[in-house]
C-alpha cells in the first residue's frame, strides 16, 4: 500500500511541471488522473474475483510489475497518448494491489474490520509522506521525467517483492475467525456479487461513495493548482517547529492526517456504528471544504484546513469497505468491495470537469460549494436511509399464512 501511494497522492506535484515542459493544458493533463482512477477502480472487481479463487500473491506481483512500468512510461511520454497509457497501466497495477490488500484485511479480521481495513489503507493514505520532499527536489534538480523513472522503478520493485508474503485465510482459519465476537451489525449470510448488485442497499452505498469521493479527489488532484491560484504555494509557513512552503507543508500534513483517519475512524465505527461515524465524518468534510474556500487564501489556514479536509475524507477507505462486508458477508468480500470501489472511478470523472469550471468562471467557488453540498447529502443518507435499511436487512420475515 505504501509503495503505490505516490501514483495517486504524488500526482499533483507533476501537473505544473508537465504543463510547463510540454505546453499541455491542465484539463488535458488531469484527464490522465481520471484515466488512472478509472483503471484503478473499475477493474478491481475482476481482480477481486481472481483473488477470491486463486489467492493474493500473483495478483499483487502482477500489480507491482505494472506499477513500475507506469511511471517509466510517464518519464518518456512526449504525447498525451503516452501519458494516458502510463496512467492506465498505473491504475491497473494500483488497483490490483489496493483491492487485494483491502479484501485480505476484510477476511482476516471480522471482529475489528473497521480498524483492520483502516490500518491497511493507511499505508495508501500516508505512503507518500516521506517522498513528497524528495520528489520535489528531484523534479527541481533533474526534471519531472527523472522523478517518474526513479521513483516508479523503486515502487514497482517494492510491491513485487512483498507480494509473496501475502496469503488468504484457510478453511481452518475461517472457522476460528467467525467465532470471534463482533460489536456492529453484520449480515447473517454471504451475498454473491450479482446478488449484491440487486440489493438497493448496495446502490445507496454506491451513491454515498460517489458523493464523498468526488470532493476529496478534486482536492488531491488539484491541491497544487489551487495553492497557485490562491497565491500561497510558495509562502513560508511555520508550524510545529518547522518552516516550509505552504503547499509542501499542506501536502505533508494532509498525508499524515489522511493516514491517521483511516484506522481511527475505522476503530470508532467498530464501537459506535458505521452510519454514525459516516455522519460525523461527512459533515466535518463539508465544513472543511467550505472553510478552505473562504479562508484558504491565508497560507497558515490553507495548511490547517487542507489537513481538516483530508482527515475527514480519508476515512472512506475504511468505512465503505467495512460496511460492505458487514452488509454482504466475507466469502466474496474482495469482489464485493471491489464493485463498491468502482464508485471512486465514477467520482474521478468530475476532476477534469472541475478544471473546466474554473477556466470558464475564473473561480474555484462553484467547485468548492458543490463538493461541500455533496458531503452534506451523503451525511444525511447515512442516517436517514442506510441505517434503516441495514436494520431491516436481517429482520425475520413473517411466514405466509396457511391456505
Amino acid at each position: 500500500m505504501v509503495a503505490i501511494a505516490n501514483l495517486q497522492y504524488g500526482w499533483t506535484l507533476f501537473v505544473q511541471p508537465i504543463s510547463e515542459k510540454q505546453g499541455w493544458a491542465r484539463p488535458e493533463i488531469q484527464a490522465a488522473f481520471t484515466i488512472f482512477i478509472l483503471a484503478e477502480t473499475w477493474l478491481v472487481p475482476l481482480e477481486g474475483w481472481v483473488v477470491d479463487r486463486f489467492g493474493p500473491r500473483l495478483v499483487v506481483a502482477f500489480g507491482g510489475v505494472l506499477v513500475g512500468l507506469a511511471w517509466t512510461v510517464n518519464s518518456f511520454a512526449d504525447s498525451l497518448i503516452l501519458l494516458y497509457i502510463g496512467a492506465a497501466m498505473g491504475g491497473i497495477g494500483a488497483g490490483a494491489v489496493f483491492g487485494t490488500c483491502l479484501g485480505n484485511a476484510l477476511k482476516w479480521f471480522p471482529d475489528r474490520r473497521g480498524l483492520a481495513v483502516g490500518l491497511t489503507t493507511a499505508g495508501f493514505g500516508m505512503g507518500s509522506l516521506f517522498t513528497i520532499i524528495p520528489i520535489q527536489e528531484v523534479i527541481a534538480d533533474r526534471g519531472y521525467q527523472t522523478a517518474f523513472l526513479w521513483f516508479g522503478l523503486g515502487q514497482g520493485i517494492a510491491v513485487f517483492v512483498v507480494a509473496w508474503l501475502l496469503r488468504s485465510p484457510t478453511t481452518t482459519d475461517n472457522g476460528a475467525l467467525h467465532a470471534l465476537p463482533v460489536h456492529v451489525r453484520q449480515s447473517s449470510r454471504d451475498y454473491a456479487p450479482l446478488e449484491m448488485l440487486r440489493s438497493p442497499m448496495f446502490w445507496v452505498l454506491y451513491m454515498m461513495f460517489v458523493l464523498v469521493a468526488a470532493g476529496g479527489l478534486m482536492a488531491i488532484a488539484q491541491l497544487a493548482p489551487i495553492a497557485e491560484d490562491f497565491k500561497v504555494a510558495d509562502v513560508p509557513v511555520s508550524l510545529l517547529g518547522l518552516t516550509l512552503p505552504a503547499l509542501t507543508f499542506a501536502l505533508m500534513i494532509d498525508r499524515v492526517l489522511n493516514g491517521i483517519t483511516r484506522p481511527f475512524c475505522g476503530w470508532v465505527s467498530d464501537h459506535i456504528g458505521r452510519e454514525t461515524t459516516m455522519f460525523i465524518a461527512f459533515s466535518l468534510e463539508a465544513a472543511g471544504i467550505w472553510a478552505l474556500w473562504v479562508y484558504g487564501h491565508d497560507p497558515l489556514l490553507f495548511v490547517l484546513l487542507g489537513g481538516m479536509v483530508f482527515f475527514a475524507w480519508g476515512e472512506i477507505a475504511s468505512l465503505f469497505p467495512a460496511t460492505c462486508a458487514d452488509c454482504f458477508g466475507t466469502k466474496f468480500a474482495t469482489t464485493n468491495a471491489g464493485l463498491l470501489y468502482t464508485a471512486k472511478g465514477t467520482a474521478s470523472m468530475l476532476v477534469p470537469l472541475a478544471s473546466l469550471v474554473v477556466i470558464e468562471s475564473g473561480s474555484w467557488r462553484d467547485v468548492f460549494l458543490a463538493a461541500a453540498f455533496m458531503n452534506v447529502i451523503a451525511a444525511v443518507l447515512a442516517i436517514a436511509v442506510l441505517r434503516p435499511m441495514r436494520a431491516a436487512q436481517d429482520r425475520p420475515r413473517p411466514e405466509p399464512a396457511a391456505a
